[in-house]
């Protein structure tokens, strides 16, 4: 606001010393102009005089002075001689005659020029003019200066009074403008202020605070200052909560993992102390044989652990992009012998499958498919009852090869549904081992879909369950190798 009143200021002050100068110069040529006028009058009277005759007293008795006019002549027989007229006055009775030094000093501003302008004590500053009669007289004529001065001055007044005036109503105008203009901005300042207070880095956070919606104007500089922070606020309060929600997974991820691993390491370490007590206690066939089923306890448990880190590492390789090998696959090839090898394990599930008669090829790595398909076929058997009826079905649909799974069980919690694709997702929490392995087959199996470029997705009611794969039949990723 300073600069602004200090720029506008020099305008103004710019603008009053333009204005006295250009009023002055016109006053003062006017000045001239009537000075010229008069003084050619006043010479062609004296040329009616003698030189011995043409002096002040002489020529006033004929002449009609204007208010303030100095008259002074000079001739080598009549000498010098002078009078200024009174401002109001035209009769000689309002005119005071001018001192040797006064003529001096008018003699001294012409220095030889014919107009100057001289100062006199005390009778203030004039234009003056000097012109030669034909009778060799020299004529001075002058009018005073006050009224341009007086105007000059009375129109400085009037420039500064106004220029004041007008600086105060400015700095008023500017002020309450400026306040009302950064009003969104100090909202914008205090929500800040209320964000930064808050512990955003740890535990779960949400930021409620937002600039008002009558501050957030985006149509307005200020105003769009403000929306664009409440959309900075939104993006930050939604990765907050994806922060929180990962660190939760993480948590879970972290539990379950270590519950996975905790129950064959107890178990390989229980019969370890066995197969030892065993051997330091008894002797012979007894010791051997208890010895024995201990050796294939913690073999077994080692497998089951060795299983879950490939499982682990597998998650981790896809998610880099990496483990894929890609060839040629006949999906419905190997859809009969995932079914062959699923078959076996529940013989009292009705299992079906549903193929064309052309075989259905695709690229993509024929191994990691055929644990999809696997992995599906393993999950409808675990979680449906004895009875149930598995149907396998593979079709092409456009540019796109299909797999379903289909079983008419009990259906898929709603409370797990969005969790199902999850790490370590279960539909048993009590992680019970006859409800399901270690929850990875359904994310492995998600894992590797989407490293296809396809999709895996679930719809679920009771007695209706379809798992549903989209492949395409050549994927980006295989074309840009």
């Amino acid at each position: 606001m300073t600069a602004v009143i200090g720029f506008v200021s020099l305008i103004l002050v710019i603008v009053a010393v333009i204005t006295s100068a250009t009023l002055g110069a016109t006053l003062e040529r006017q000045l001239e102009d009537r000075l010229k006028v008069y003084s050619g009058q006043i010479t062609q009277l004296v040329n009616t005089f003698p030189e011995g005759l043409a002096s002040v007293d002489n020529i006033s008795v004929r002449l009609k002075p204007v208010p303030g006019l100095l008259l002074a002549v000079s001739s080598t027989e009549g000498g010098t001689s002078g009078v200024v007229y009174d401002d109001t006055a035209g009769d000689l009775g309002g005119s005071e005659a001018l001192s040797t030094r006064e003529l001096a000093q008018i003699n001294a501003s012409l220095a030889g020029r014919p107009t100057g302008t001289v100062s006199l004590e005390d009778f203030g500053s004039y234009l003056v003019v000097v012109q030669s009669a034909h009778n060799g007289v020299n004529v001075v004529t002058g009018l005073p200066r006050t009224e341009i001065q007086n105007q000059l001055a009375t129109l400085l007044t009037v420039i500064a009074l106004a220029t004041i005036g007008g600086l105060i109503l400015l700095a008023l105008t500017t002020a309450i403008t400026i306040r009302v203009g950064l009003r969104p901005l100090r909202a914008v300042a205090a929500t800040a202020t209320r964000v930064a207070n808050q512990p955003l880095d740890r535990g779960e956070v949400q930021i409620t605070e937002r600039v008002p919606a009558s501050e957030a104007d985006p149509r307005t500089e200020t105003g769009l200052v403000g929306s664009s922070l409440n959309k900075l606020l939104d993006h930050v309060n939604d990765s907050l909560a994806s922060r929180q929600k990962n660190e939760e997974r993480m948590r879970r991820f972290v539990a379950d993992a270590s519950h996975e691993l905790r129950t064959p390491l107890s178990s390989i370490r229980g019969y370890s102390e066995l197969s030892l007590r065993a051997l330091k206690q008894q002797g012979g066939e007894a010791a051997v044989e208890s010895t024995t089923t201990s050796l294939e306890r913690i073999q077994a448990q080692s497998l089951r652990m060795t299983r879950l880190v490939e499982d682990l590492l597998l998650l981790a390789r896809l998610d880099e992009g990496r483990e894929l090998v890609y060839g040629t696959v006949d999906l419905t090839q190997l859809a009969l012998e995932g079914l062959s090898d699923a078959r076996p394990t529940a013989a009292d599930h009705h299992w079906n499958i549903e193929a064309p008669d052309e075989p259905i090829v695709i690229v993509g790595d024929a191994g990691r498919m055929h644990q999809v398909v696997a992995n599906l076929l393993a999950n409808a058997r675990t979680h449906t009852p004895a009875g149930t009826s598995i149907t396998l079905s593979v079709a092409r649909e456009g540019d796109e090869a299909v797999l379903r799974v289909h079983d008419d069980g009990p259906g898929i919690d709603p409370g797990v549904r969005d969790e199902l694709f999850a790490r370590f997702a279960r539909g048993d929490s009590s992680r019970a081992r006859q409800t399901g392995g270690t929850g990875l087959g359904l994310a492995i199996a998600k894992a590797i879909v989407e490293g296809h470029g396809g999709h895996l997705t679930v719809a679920s009611e009771p007695g209706d369950t379809t798992f549903t794969v989209r492949l395409p039949l050549s994927p980006a990723t295989a074309s840009a190798e």
